[in-house]
């Protein structure tokens, strides 16, 4: 049976829509325009590059006596910018309180002694950093995230709610989140006082408050911008760099069974910088 003149067109119109989609979906992800959900908000969903800064100089071991010094492509891991659109001012450090500098500088002085993270200890929020990997749906985002005391998550509830005033202090906190324009704002309280929120001995209190900002660059590379208040410890809050952290194809591996004693294999001379 031959394929009728109103048979024909519809083929042919179905397949000029195929091409037209499939040239409209390439065009988006190369035309600067952001990624958005269904409901219209930017869509974070994906795997992201992981983040480490380390010395341009290279990584300091010592293997059988022997000093060792090699460099580590950094090539697809995010950095230090200082111009990125939408990002808030930042300084380099936090203010302490007159009262607590001398302690911040005996912690940063014996880090590899006194810094938890080095023997399973939980990192938190938001040295944690950014997520490795991130779950966008209607009511929650999901992070994940890859590290030496395991693999932690966070489930953030994007429904309205308030922050529970009953739950009990943990390492990663109590986060809800909410959207700002374009910008996921991530507001996490409720602390344990066990954890440092960056290297360099920054301590915290129980009256930690941390704000974390998301959002995409037109390119579709995410930004990652955090502030921290402790009124506890902190002349005022205190904004950290952004972020801008790279598309991964990477898949997220489990971690090894981290050990008390791991400290002295993820150390060497060049101390923290390393980590």
């Amino acid at each position: 049976m031959k394929p009728t003149l109103v048979t024909r067109t519809v083929m042919l119109t179905a397949a000029v829509l195929v091409v037209f989609l499939s040239v409209t979906l390439v065009y988006s992800q190369t035309s600067g325009k952001t990624r958005r959900t269904a409901d219209g908000h930017p869509d974070l969903s994906g795997t992201w590059a992981f983040g480490i800064d380390l010395p341009p100089t290279g990584v300091t071991k010592v293997v059988d006596g022997q000093v060792i010094r090699s460099r580590v492509d950094q090539s697809a891991r995010h950095a230090i910018n200082n111009d990125v659109p939408g990002a808030l001012p930042w300084t380099k450090a936090p203010s302490y309180k007159p009262e607590f500098q001398e302690k911040v500088k005996h912690l940063e002085a014996n880090e590899s002694k006194l810094d938890g993270v080095f023997y399973c200890g939980r990192p938190g929020v938001p040295r944690i950093g950014s997520p490795r990997k991130i779950v966008q749906l209607p009511n929650e985002m999901i992070f994940l995230y890859e590290d030496i005391s395991g693999d932690p998550y966070r489930i953030i509830p994007m429904d309205g709610r308030k922050h529970n005033t009953k739950a009990n202090p943990s390492y990663y906190g109590d986060a809800v989140g909410h959207w700002e324009k374009d910008i996921l704002v991530v507001d996490t309280t409720n602390f344990v006082e066990d954890t440092w929120f960056g290297e360099d001995g920054y301590f915290h209190s129980g009256k930690l408050h941390v704000i974390e900002r998301l959002w995409l660059t037109p390119d579709n590379n995410l930004v990652y911008q955090v502030t921290v208040d402790d009124p506890g410890v902190l002349t005022g809050p205190w904004t950290n760099f952004p972020h801008l952290i790279k598309p991964s194809t990477e898949l997220l591996e489990e971690s090894p069974p981290c050990k008390d004693d791991d400290g002295s294999r993820l150390l060497n001379l060049d101390h923290h910088l390393q980590r």
